[in-house]
């Protein structure tokens, strides 16, 4: 149908960028460029800087909008609202950083279910710290296609940021800030984008990807900038993560500043076929880069870490966890103690541990309070290399497991320097087993196989 043209508002004075085709015209009109129509809430009565709540009217207008596939344009300015539904094809447009909603009420700010072509652009969303419904975001999306939040500011919110059930599209460029619990939640997705976001400040976790059953999940986590990451319900690792992918297959985190983490950087648990490639992490609490538990695949490749209990883990073989690569990675300033909740029995101060069907090479470990690279815990050791890498400054260079049951393993071509207790020792657990055997005395452990390291 057509719109009332006093409902019409050119958004380039706005500076939103929104690309709407305009409705039907006669022949004899003059031509209206694609990208520059769209309603005016202030044509349905919505008041910036209103002390009542304008839930009502502006509801009014998003319902209008996306009945007409017209982005709806908001003026800058405050509005109170609570318990807003978006329906398919709603487009809410603010101007950045000026145009902010205020939680009044309800279980979230903004909420849709089953709603494609959803779209947020230039928000300010305020939770003001009140409490929300069990599991809900400011933001709540439910089984939605082709979700784009954009440019948008998220602060505030008494539980999640956004939360995504279901749903595919793109979260980019957003700010959330002091956030409860996680900042963003995804869970069962079906290829969604996250990217270049900043999140500063959560009670849980920065970026949480969920499965209910393991299983292809195929989000990106690409290019965020995440810091001061909390635990505040507790555990041993399921929370205070920067990134953590649970059950979620062929996910790929890439690129992502991280510091502040009471856990870890990047967690991977049960997610197999993980990338974790190229990034800068900083002051975490535990593992840095975690591949654990039921895992079949994991690359971790081309990253910084500057203190961490542990650098990189690729771990659980005894759940089945197996199959990585390790390569290229900076590991420093390596920290002796693991934080409180974690397992007393589990070791500290180790650039690099792995234990299955593992390559580990052309890396860079310096700084390790026990070991630069541990190959194995126990008998849990089989098909490792560890090849031309480089440790500084360790108490052991290379620990191997000489556990019964331990298989094949090769060391070969490293650097290794500095060391204190011996470049390459034989471990049983966190306890040496032998001297050091880097020139020899590993004859009698058929499992390995030590050959042109340099040592000094």
């Amino acid at each position: 149908m057509d719109i009332d043209r006093r409902h019409l508002l050119k958004l380039g004075t706005l500076a939103v960028g929104a690309a709407v085709a305009a409705p039907a015209r006669p022949a004899s009109a003059a031509a209206v460029p694609i990208g520059t129509l769209g309603l005016d809430a202030a044509h349905f009565g919505l008041h910036p800087g209103a002390s009542e709540d304008q839930s009502r009217v502006l509801q009014t207008a998003i319902d209008t909008a996306a009945r007409a596939r017209a982005p709806l344009a908001i003026a800058p300015g405050v509005y109170r609202a609570g318990s807003l539904k978006l329906p398919a094809g709603a487009q809410l447009l603010g101007v950045r950083g000026a145009t902010q909603f205020i939680l009044s009420e309800g279980a979230s700010l903004l909420a849709a279910a089953g709603a494609d072509h959803v779209t947020l652009s230039g928000l300010v969303l305020d939770g003001g710290k009140r409490p929300l419904g069990e599991g809900r975001g400011l933001v709540h999306l439910e089984g939605c296609h082709a979700v784009r939040i954009v440019d948008c500011e998220i602060r505030g919110s008494g539980s999640l940021g956004i939360r995504c059930v279901a749903v595919d599209g793109e979260l980019a460029g957003n700010t959330l800030t002091d956030i409860a619990d996680a900042a963003i939640l995804s869970t069962n997705a079906a290829g969604l984008l996250i990217a270049r976001n900043t999140i500063s400040g959560a009670g849980n976790n920065g970026i949480l990807i969920f499965r209910e059953a393991a299983g292809d999940d195929g989000t990106m986590v690409i290019d965020n900038h995440i810091e001061d990451i909390a635990n505040r319900a507790g555990g041993s690792g399921q929370y205070g993560n920067a990134i953590n992918a649970f059950r979620a297959a062929n996910v790929i985190v890439r690129g992502n500043r991280i510091r502040g983490c009471a856990f870890s950087g990047v967690r991977g648990n049960t997610a197999s076929n993980i990338h974790i490639e190229g990034n800068s992490i900083s002051d975490v609490g535990e593992v840095a880069l975690y591949a654990e538990f039921a895992f079949e695949g994991a690359i971790i490749s081309g990253n910084s870490v500057d203190g961490a209990a542990i650098g990189v883990s690729v771990t659980n073989f005894n759940e089945g966890g197996r199959l990585a690569v390790v390569q290229g990675n900076i590991i420093r300033n390596l920290k002796p103690k693991r934080p409180p909740g974690t397992d007393p029995g589990d070791s500290a101060g180790i650039g690099i541990a792995v234990e299955a069907d593992t390559a580990v090479t052309g890396n860079v470990i310096e700084n390790a309070p026990l070991a630069g690279i541990m190959l194995g815990w126990g008998r849990y050791l089989r098909d490792v290399a560890a090849t031309g890498n480089v440790v500084r400054k360790a108490d052991i260079g290379i620990g191997v497991s000489v556990a019964p049951g331990s298989a094949t393993t090769l060391v070969a071509d490293n650097v290794i320097t500095d060391y204190r207790r011996g470049a390459i020792v034989g471990m049983a657990g966190a306890r040496a087993a032998t001297g050091d055997i880097a020139q020899g005395g590993f004859e009698s452990y058929a499992h390995l196989t030590i050959s042109g390291n340099r040592v000094r």
